[in-house]
């Protein structure tokens, strides 16, 4: 069954896993109704929400990326919002209000949710969500 899938995935994080619950918590209020599931990458797998058509420019099919994806690396979480509005990467464009993060294109890295603004990390992931029901979201434009 998918949910104890993910369930056993937060389990598997151990120290980390509350902090993990609270950052999908935060996703989850954000975005009501996203669907969740575990999606691999590389050797494991990171919780993905929303999954949308993608195609990496090296690909020839269309397959599905989560819009919103958390993973737990050895020093930070990481959480992915894969959303271009206006030829601007979200997450990137907002880092400076984000709290104390480091930030890539779409990726936003934090020790605790603690040090992130929440209020501010919500409204980016509700604008990432809009944007791709809206169709303005460019990121999975192949």
């Amino acid at each position: 069954m998918p949910g104890q899938d993910v369930e056993a995935w937060f389990a598997a994080a151990g120290p980390r896993e509350d902090e993990l619950r609270r950052v999908d918590a935060l996703v989850r209020d954000a975005a009501p109704g996203i669907d969740r599931q575990l999606v691999p990458v590389g050797a494991g797998e990171m919780l993905g929400y929303g999954l949308m058509p993608y195609r990496p420019r090296s690909a020839k099919e269309t397959t599905t990326w989560p819009l919103i994806a958390l993973a737990a690396q050895k020093r930070h979480l990481s959480l992915y919002v894969c959303a271009v509005v206006d030829g601007g990467y979200l997450a990137e464009d907002r880092a400076e209000r984000l709290g104390k993060i480091s930030c890539g294109k779409s990726c936003i890295r934090f020790t605790s949710l603690d040090r992130v603004d929440t209020g501010e990390l919500s409204r980016l992931l509700r604008d990432a969500v809009t944007s791709t029901s809206a169709g303005r979201n460019q990121y999975f434009a192949g």
